[in-house]
């Protein structure tokens, strides 16, 4: 392969992986596992996976953190990842991985947006290229307003056995159809996910130029945002029942979710 199109086949990959971690995590969900806890879990798998390794890879070049990086750091995994997170994977019970992978590729344009808001990035709205840029903007905006408001046809599939379809003695029942009032609600919250994950990108930034240290960086922020995750569901799931984990879909979902933390620093979905 060209090495010019080499980064566009990782980002296809990548986009890959994570369609298959939406629709796996869904499965999850509609065998009754608590999105809240399953943030935690995953962000948990992430620490212990990642924080040894950032360690061991930096022993020797890492410089001290100062109490302002950290504390920065820990504003940047509350917003980015904690909330984010714990917004998209509510939502996504309620809603489909289809609209979880359509709404993430929002976040570039609202990415965008918020930088050129903190003059973090220009346009010239007279050249091509500004005007080409605002052309994705408007285009990503109206994909996910569609997918929002618009309900369409429903379509059969081919297959009808269901790979993740839940047993009748799990926990709990699979979530109902949401209606369409919800259906927007819970997209909409999808979409406020983003926002806070486009922050944290624009935050971050100004980060790592403070501390240009992109493994320990994710690292700390993986850290702090499994005990900030812990907090969130020791408070919105009080039935500890539901922390246990079993042999099923659930488990697969927390491993599988955990790798695009830990395999590319700076990246959390």
């Amino acid at each position: 392969m060209d090495a010019r199109l080499k980064p566009y086949g990782v980002a296809i990959v990548i986009q890959l992986i994570y369609t298959g971690m939406f629709i796996v995590s869904k499965a999850a969900f509609d065998h009754g596992m608590s999105s809240y806890v399953f943030v935690f879990y995953r962000q948990a798998a992430g620490s212990v996976l990642l924080l040894p390794l950032a360690l061991l890879l930096n022993r020797r070049t890492a410089r001290s953190m100062s109490f302002m990086v950290l504390l920065k750091l820990f504003f940047c995994a509350l917003i980015g990842v904690t909330l984010s997170l714990n917004l998209y994977h509510v939502s996504l019970k309620f809603t489909s991985a289809t609209v979880a992978s359509a709404t993430d590729n929002s976040a570039p344009a609202i990415t965008f947006f918020l930088a050129l808001l903190l003059r973090m990035e220009h346009v010239k709205l007279k050249s091509w290229s500004g005007i080409a840029k605002l052309t994705g903007v408007a285009l990503c905006v109206a994909g996910v307003l569609v997918i929002a408001f618009y309900t369409g046809p429903g379509l059969s599939p081919v297959n009808h056995h269901r790979a993740f379809a839940p047993h009748s003695s799990g926990p709990s029942p699979p979530v109902a159809n949401p209606t369409r009032g919800a259906w927007v609600k819970w997209t909409f919250l999808m979409v406020v996910a983003n926002v806070a994950w486009s922050l944290w990108i624009v935050m971050q930034a100004a980060v790592l130029k403070e501390y240009p240290n992109k493994m320990l960086v994710t690292a700390v922020q993986c850290v702090f945002s499994t005990m900030q995750s812990f907090v969130v569901a020791a408070v919105a799931e009080r039935d500890f029942s539901r922390w246990k984990l079993r042999l099923d879909i659930s488990l697969l979902a927390i491993f599988y979710s955990e790798r695009p933390t830990t395999c590319k620093p700076g990246a959390w979905r």
